[in-house]
């Protein structure tokens, strides 16, 4: 769970007054450093609560000792009140106002009836003499001042010399650029994932995260399912044992972003801040191990540690090529994955394996099982070398038993972002998803889920279920992945743009960060009917099939043909009679 106040040796964002985020380690005793508006120490922020704006000051405050200050709200919005004038339309406007300027200044926006709603600027030359005041100046008033910064931009703003000029929209821009200049204030926010994207994606490298916005990664979560599985609902286990644990298989190269999201929604992200006590080097070298059966103890692989720890519900299997992943963002939420720390929940629920040993385990070096030693020989062993002959067992047990596992299959659902040809990865991956999973793909770009999207179209499924390919041909240039494993592929997208809000000024902000659009792939995992499909039940009568019909038409023109030469042998017949009975007649 998310924690509430500031833990020491954890990642927070900072917001500064020009709207850019920061983020810093809080290890104590050290300073933070903010640039331009000052420092200071980490012990100020340590046990305080999250979103609070502070204020940097250049002397401790006597009251609390602090060189930070809590800003209040009213406070933080007095600026926002002050700020609100009364529209065109209301009658009663200050002396000052708009409409009493009529003599002296130039407006531009009038209404149907004449009235004058904005004055321009147009007639406005900037200079950089109209600020009198210089930057030596500045630099000593913010020397004197007490940190807080609205003395200072308030002689600012009594210095400029043509301010009684500017527009209220000119007048504001100037003053919201002083403040952010200025004002030595930020606000903390808890590292989550939408913030760390939204921080990569702006103020860092977004190429790194495969410039994966904020609302396409919700996009990706949303349809993928993922979320939180308790271990008593299990019920309806399939041979392989693992229907319905809240297993997921992911291809990550957004540096460990997609696997953060999805830690953050089955709960296993965020580590529990709580004093645990870890056993000694000295009581694991005690441990003892049982024999197995049949083997005695001198016979017995010394491993003298317990099996490593793997959950089996709720847990993420993570499949890279590279022989590390790339979950370097997972730094920010205390997890390392080279060393990880056993009280972290991702030690336990994320499981790495590389393609190799996915797809041949017997070429890789970790999967080979390390030379078993008795026990007798290892209590001769020095501690260096008993301690590496232990890691080297724990490490190949525990890829092992992710191997097996992973080969199983029955996962819920399959989430890729990777710039691999995606019908590569679907082709080995979609087999170990239990029917009904979904199938999700990320791309920046929209031609490789088209071209995805074409593998399991209908027409391509139809061609394959009529003239299948020999399993041992798969895949073909044809058939790249099996068609009828994945049903209602989609195509979709998503772009939350935004606005600018004012009266008469409404548009999109024209300085919005551009890049990849980012398109999202789904589909349904589906399990193909074996065999003849028959349908049993109680019918009504209808009309005969069609060579029922074809049966019918030919027995009744064999009954009409049949009729008609009987009609004509009787006609014959008394034909013949009647020359008889003629030539008896005769004298």
């Amino acid at each position: 769970m998310q924690p509430e106040v500031v833990q020491p040796n954890t990642c927070v964002a900072l917001r500064l007054p020009s709207g850019s985020l920061t983020v810093h380690e809080i290890k104590p005793n050290t300073t933070i450093s903010l640039g331009k508006y000052g420092g200071f120490q980490s012990k100020y922020l340590i046990g305080r609560p999250f979103h609070n704006t502070y204020e940097i000051l250049d002397q401790l405050d006597p009251n609390t000792g602090s060189a930070l200050r809590i800003i209040p709200p009213n406070e933080l919005y007095a600026a926002i009140k002050d700020d609100e004038a009364p529209t065109p339309a209301d009658p009663e406007e200050e002396e000052d106002g708009v409409k009493n300027n009529k003599d002296t200044a130039q407006y531009e926006v009038v209404d149907q009836k004449g009235e004058i709603l904005l004055r321009t600027n147009r007639n406005i030359i900037d200079d950089a003499r109209s600020q009198t005041m210089t930057m030596d100046e500045i630099e000593m008033l913010k020397a004197e001042g007490k940190g807080s910064g609205k003395d200072l931009i308030a002689k600012i703003l009594d210095s400029h010399s043509a301010l009684d000029q500017k527009t209220a929209f000119a007048l504001a821009k100037y003053t919201l650029r002083k403040t952010k200049k200025y004002h030595r204030r930020f606000t903390v926010y808890p590292m989550d994932v939408p913030l760390l994207a939204s921080w990569m994606l702006n103020d860092k490298d977004a190429s790194k995260i495969m410039e994966l916005r904020e609302e396409t990664l919700a996009l990706v979560g949303s349809w993928s399912n993922v979320h939180y599985t308790p271990s008593l609902s299990v019920v309806g286990v399939d041979d392989s044992g693992h229907v319905g644990q809240g297993r997921w298989l992911m291809v990550d190269e957004t540096g460990g972003l997609l696997v953060a999201a999805a830690a953050e929604k089955l709960g296993i992200l965020y580590m529990a801040h709580e004093k645990e006590q870890r056993p000694t080097q000295a009581a694991r070298d005690d441990q003892t191990v049982q024999p197995r059966p049949g083997h005695s103890q001198d016979q017995q692989p010394a491993t003298n540690h317990q099996r490593s720890k793997l959950g089996h519900s709720n847990t993420i299997t993570l499949i890279h090529a590279n022989s590390q992943p790339n979950l370097s963002l997972l730094h920010y939420f205390n997890f390392d994955a080279a060393t990880p720390n056993p009280s972290h929940p991702l030690t336990h629920h994320l499981r790495t394996l590389s393609w190799l040993q996915l797809l041949d385990p017997s070429a890789d070096n970790a999967c080979t099982e390390p030379e078993t030693v008795s026990l007798s020989v290892l209590q001769t062993w020095k501690s260096g070398k008993r301690g590496n002959y232990h890691r080297k067992r724990r490490r190949w047990e525990r890829t092992t038993a992710i191997v097996s596992d992973t080969q199983a299959g029955g996962f819920d659902g399959l989430v890729i972002a990777s710039f691999m040809n995606t019908t590569t990865i679907l082709h080995h991956l979609v087999p170990l998803l239990r029917g009904g999973a979904q199938v999700v793909v990320y791309s920046p770009s929209l031609e490789p889920l088209v071209e995805l999207a074409d593998c399991y179209s209908t027409s391509r499924r139809v061609a394959f279920l009529n003239d299948p390919p020999i399993p041992v041909d798969m895949p073909t240039e044809d058939f790249p992945v099996n068609p009828s494993l994945l049903l209602s592929p989609t195509v979709q997208t998503v772009r939350c743009r935004p606005w600018q809000v004012l009266p008469g000024r409404t548009h999109p902000v024209m300085t919005g960060r551009g890049g990849a659009e980012g398109y999202v792939f789904t589909a349904t995992r589906v399990l193909p009917a074996e065999g003849g499909v028959e349908a049993k039940g109680v019918s009504k009568k209808r009309k005969g099939k069609v060579g029922e019909v074809g049966e019918q038409k030919e027995s009744k023109q064999r009954k009409t043909v049949e009729a008609g030469e009987q009609a004509a042998d009787k006609l014959q017949s008394m034909t013949d009679s009647k020359e008889d009975n003629a030539m008896h007649t005769e004298p």
